[in-house]
């Protein structure tokens, strides 16, 4: 959380109870001991920090977005220089534009060394398969970086939970929201086109690891609007990569490590929605090898974020 920033986030927990909005909101908005103290009792010695969703992706003025992600940037990047020991950073864009937020990523990357970007889901119901973001991923591509999609919530609301509001946002709302984002860049040729495009997913891929065989069956069932070149997983397996943010549970991980291969997992917690320390443990006894572990750990993220 940078200064300035509680408006465009606040509507994501405004159904928390008062007590732990306030305890999150302390941990998201620290960069000190708390934070700190969180990663040494879960034995990480970086993270990689990001705006909390949805951010200015929320924002109905373009300009206005264009300003507040630059400042969020540069917010970000003066705290990270205070500790570059422990923390790195992913920008945060302002979506509404596509060539503007591919801008804001080359300055982010290239002038403040942060390590890729966080897109918050859909931007004023328009996603990352829309032919305006096509700048986007030029930039994304060429300057070798990952966008990490986050979660956000759809557009409109869904019917199937809407007398069962549990079932919304983090339960298993953002789920399909994020998984149906993912396909839409696969099915709609996102990667064909930009092949050296790297995007991440949270929550061990929001269920794709899952699917595979199916989407490659159900992809040779029904015309595509634009046709493939390649099937549907071979696209998730090197185009996608995948973090264990919010899952700490051994099938999912071994099922995933399964389906998409050991170089393309890397630990996450999602602090401070879930505990760093569970997460910590949870790694530390999952039953993998050491080589896989460490791979985990922190070797595929040093592979692919550089650090």
């Amino acid at each position: 959380m940078t200064p300035g920033m509680e408006g465009y986030w606040r509507a994501t927990v405004e159904d928390l109870p008062p007590a732990l909005y306030k305890d999150i909101h302390g941990r998201l908005s620290d960069f000190g001991e708390s934070r700190l103290a969180a990663m040494d009792a879960a034995g990480i010695s970086r993270a990689v920090l990001s705006l909390a969703g949805p951010g200015v992706q929320a924002e109905p003025d373009t300009a206005t977005a264009i300003r507040r992600a630059k400042e969020a940037n540069d917010a970000l990047a003066a705290e990270i220089t205070k500790r570059p020991d422990r923390y790195s950073g992913f920008a945060h864009l302002p979506m509404q534009d596509g060539r503007a937020a591919a801008d804001e990523l080359e300055r982010s990357v290239r002038e403040l060394g942060l390590v890729g970007g966080m897109v918050n889901g859909q931007t004023d119901a328009t996603y990352l398969d829309h032919d305006k973001y096509e700048p986007f991923w030029e930039r994304v591509a060429a300057l070798g970086v990952p966008v990490y999609i986050h979660p956000n919530d759809p557009p409109a609301p869904y019917g199937g939970w809407a007398d069962a509001k549990i079932l919304s946002r983090a339960t298993w709302g953002w789920t399909v929201e994020t998984a149906t984002h993912a396909l839409r860049l696969v099915f709609n040729g996102v990667f064909d086109r930009h092949p050296n495009a790297r995007v991440i997913l949270g929550h061990m891929g929001e269920t794709l690891p899952f699917l595979l065989w199916r989407l490659d069956s159900r992809a040779k069932l029904y015309k595509a609007e634009r046709p493939l070149k390649r099937e549907p997983s071979a696209y998730i397996r090197e185009n996608i990569l995948v973090t264990t943010s919010g899952q700490c549970a051994k099938e999912p991980l071994l099922c995933t490590l399964a389906s998409l291969g050991e170089d393309r997992v890397m630990f996450a917690v999602d602090y401070p929605f879930e505990a760093a320390e569970i997460a910590g443990r949870f790694l530390d006894e999952v039953p993998v090898s050491d080589a896989v572990r460490e791979g985990i750990a922190s070797g595929n993220a040093k592979r692919l974020l550089g650090l």
